[in-house]
């Protein structure tokens, strides 16, 4: 059910003004964060919002946590988060939603890339009933590598997950503050918030922002992390659709492959009949190979699902007794 309260805050309907978190994960960008606070107080002082900002220091060695730090004991709508080494940007997300108190979170990333003055817009679009309004790079200002396989990553995303958007990776998110903070992220799963939040019934939608060249430091990130980017989807699809019913899936390719090898073995046991000679034929190997491999499949289904029935059962006992 839509926060209704909420929504009257970001449309300004009844003179409340919602409290906006603003986290900002960070590793090594000390040189980007003087630039970036300042930004942040300029929109601010722009659009009237009442915010605090959280950043996550995902330890870095540059000086990045000695700044924050310093910054932080001199004014008290900053926060810092310094984490002893560094857990991925999932990670330092987690944390700073988790430390989050606003009626709208609104995260960017560090590095400068992202323009704070968009935030407004974000947090308006809220109030026409969005859980989570992603920001969309219409003109990446990276390079044509970086941009092509974006491209490819965000299709790829978009029919597989069933999510229409046009870009998934985007830093700076707006989201509903209760919405925020039920994310559990881990790995890199920051990657498909938009797909996370969509499996869980949010409503998500995206605006077109504006996006800037990198000045200071260099990208953390390499190609490489759009093909670890895609086996993380392919887990998320997966326990989105066959999460509960897991034999479903196994249990359906092991009866195609059953039923195949089967197939093979009546045509082989044909020409045997008509008199061929059938026990060095390849196809006799394949018939067997497949009928195995089929029983395996339905056996680890099975196995699968009596795994899921137990956990259910075992919090359904849990529930019943009152454990957390």
């Amino acid at each position: 059910m839509l926060d209704e309260d909420l929504n009257s805050k970001v449309a300004g309907g009844d003179g409340a003004d919602p409290m906006v978190s603003i986290v900002v994960p960070v590793y090594d960008e000390r040189d980007a964060l003087p630039g970036l606070i300042e930004e942040i107080d300029a929109m601010a002082a722009k659009s009237g919002l009442e915010l605090e900002m959280i950043f996550v220091d995902d330890g870095s060695a540059d000086g990045t946590g000695a700044y924050l730090s310093e910054r932080a004991s001199e004014r008290e709508d900053i926060t810092v988060i310094v984490l002893r080494r560094n857990v991925g940007k999932s990670g330092a997300l987690s944390a700073g939603l988790e430390a989050s108190r606003g009626d709208v979170v609104v995260t960017l990333d560090g590095d400068g890339q992202d323009d704070p003055a968009e935030i407004p817009a974000l947090t308006a679009k809220l109030a026409d009933g969005y859980d989570l309004v992603s920001g969309w790079k219409q003109e990446r200002k990276d390079v044509w590598r970086r941009r092509i396989a974006s491209r490819l990553f965000n299709r790829a995303t978009a029919r597989v997950s069933g999510v229409k958007l046009h870009d998934f990776n985007n830093g700076l998110k707006a989201y509903r503050g209760e919405r925020a903070r039920e994310l559990q992220l881990y790995g890199e799963m920051h990657r498909f918030i938009p797909v996370l939040g969509a499996q869980q019934g949010w409503r998500v939608t995206e605006v077109p922002v504006n996006h800037r060249p990198r000045e200071h430091g260099r990208s953390k990130f390499g190609l490489e992390r759009y093909l670890r980017g895609m086996l993380d989807l392919l887990a998320i699809v997966f326990m989105d659709r066959y999460g509960t019913r897991p034999l479903h899936l196994f249990g359906g390719i092991g009866i195609f492959c059953f039923l195949i090898g089967v197939g093979f073995g009546c045509y082989l046991t044909v020409e045997k009949i008509s008199g061929e000679a059938i026990g060095d034929r390849p196809l006799l190997l394949l018939s067997i190979l497949m009928i195995v491999v089929g029983i395996q499949f339905c056996t680890f289904g099975l196995l699968a699902q009596m795994l899921v029935v137990i956990r259910q059962d075992v919090s359904s006992r849990r529930q019943a007794e009152g454990d957390p």
